[in-house]
């Protein structure tokens, strides 16, 4: 069998504080030794410096990046760091990789990576993992009360991206009204920080865009998790042809240890995993659960803090649960252990006011064989069968997460329907091997454009933003 050499690119990396994004890459890369797929993961380095290391039997490379710029504001939001990018053309000469697969798309990872390899006549793959990928405002939430069409605009992107920064809506659409000739004198200006910042953003958010369709446009296929990420992108004129849908699967192994909880016992058992972040919703939990004194109800959080403001923003749930003695905060527990923990639990509470793709901890709740209340969005709305393998809130009606508890709590029929709905997610070994059959037939082709992109992009003027 021929071996391919694939580049993975995400984020960030262990022994760093690691997202779904980067246990994906991991998970990946193990299961695709298997099919002649050899990986190597190469991502910033936290500290700033060029790395080499192995972390669980895989090579990892950490590539260096410009701590500072004094065109910071424009690499953030588009241009791309110049000295990542010749970081990672470096390691490509070095490795000369049969492929490219970028998992990510920030300042460090940008679209200088995708011309760097096809300058080396490397194909390069695109996963949309997350809506910070197109969503200025990162979460997909038009205004930040309902999910949006994900057609981008520079104006009502502009707006909304602001209006989650505290101005008002009204200031959003003076700012946008600015002649684009002084937004554009505004941007050279360089000027950083507060009004500066503001009054530049809707030259930002413009370059931004205009990044994200070359990316889409450059790369040679764009992977989704989902049909909603799938849906965005055909919004935003990216053909069909250029999409592959590759679901997410499962990395734990389904036989963890422990058996369910039983189904009658008492009090309700409601987990909570998480990072400890406001758009996770934790604190629409508790609130919840403060509407229900009365109910037999456990519900225990495992918050993950990786900074200053998680941790202030868990210490403000503390406080507000403070007088719940059914309310109980808990330590982290490890990635391989998650699937035994939620064996001992009744149901798994995913309340994000975000769109979530295809959320690791959703699959790893199927696995264990326990139900999910989850937000009405995105990919949990896709995972969750309502009332038929779990139950689906609108993310910001604490009474309507007051009532899913109460009603699992106090009828434990209901409960077990549930728990019999639940059905195992994909093998990974199924998804490596259609991961592998792309790489395999990418390998070697002359990198080139789509010609089908501008036809796509012309057919874009159906789609209005809202």
């Amino acid at each position: 069998m021929k071996t391919l050499k694939v580049v993975h690119v995400p984020y960030t990396f262990a022994p760093d504080s690691v997202g779904g994004t980067e246990i994906y890459v991991e998970t990946l890369a193990h299961g695709l030794k298997a099919h002649g797929v050899e990986s190597l993961v190469v991502a910033p380095s936290a500290g700033g410096d060029d790395q080499a290391y192995e972390h669980g039997g895989l090579r990892v490379r950490r590539f260096r990046s410009a701590s500072d710029s004094d065109d910071m504001l424009r690499e953030a939001y588009g241009g791309g760091d110049p000295v990542a990018a010749a970081a990672f053309a470096e390691i490509l000469d070095e490795e000369t990789p049969d492929a490219v697969h970028l998992h990510s798309f920030s300042r460090a990872v940008s679209v200088r990576f995708v011309r760097a390899a096809r300058q080396r006549g490397i194909p390069v793959l695109f996963t949309y993992h997350t809506p910070t990928v197109s969503c200025q405002r990162g979460t997909l939430m038009l205004w930040g009360a309902r999910m949006c069409d994900g057609v981008l605009d520079v104006g009502r992107c502009t707006s909304c991206s602001m209006q989650s920064r505290g101005m008002p809506r009204w200031a959003t659409g003076v700012l946008n009204g600015m002649p684009s000739g002084l937004a554009k004198a505004v941007d050279k200006s360089g000027g950083s920080g507060g009004l500066w910042t503001a009054l530049r953003m809707p030259e930002l958010v413009r370059r931004q865009q205009e990044a994200f369709h070359s990316l889409m446009r450059e790369v040679d296929v764009i992977i989704t998790l989902s049909e909603w990420s799938r849906t965005v992108l055909i919004r935003n004129g990216i053909p069909e042809s250029k999409v592959a849908r590759v679901q997410h699967w499962l990395p734990s192994a389904p036989d963890a240890q422990g058996s369910l909880l039983d189904v009658a016992s008492v009090p309700l058992k409601v987990a909570f995993l998480g990072r400890a972040v406001r758009i996770k919703g934790a604190d629409t939990l508790i609130r919840a659960m403060l509407k229900i004194p009365d109910v037999q109800i456990e519900l225990h959080l495992y918050g993950v803090a990786q900074d200053a403001n998680d941790e202030g923003y868990w210490a403000e749930l503390r406080s507000l649960a403070a007088h719940d003695p059914r309310i109980k905060f808990l330590p982290s527990v490890p990635n391989d252990k998650v699937v035994s923990l939620l064996k001992g639990y009744h149901l798994l509470a995913m309340p994000a006011r975000g769109v979530e793709n295809r959320p690791l901890v959703l699959l790893e709740s199927i696995a264990a064989g326990t139900p999910i209340i989850g937000s009405d969005l995105g990919g949990v709305a896709e995972l969750v069968n309502h009332m038929k393998d779990g139950l689906l809130v609108d993310p910001e009606d604490v009474s309507g997460w007051a009532d899913a508890l109460r009603s699992c709590a106090e009828d434990r029929s209901l409960l077990s329907r549930l728990r019999n709905g639940v059905r195992m997610p994909r093998a990974r070994s199924d998804v490596a091997e259609e991961m592998a059959k792309l790489y395999f037939s990418h390998v070697r082709r002359p990198a080139v454009v789509s010609s089908d992109y501008g036809r796509a992009q012309s057919m874009r003027a159906q789609y209005r933003p809202e």
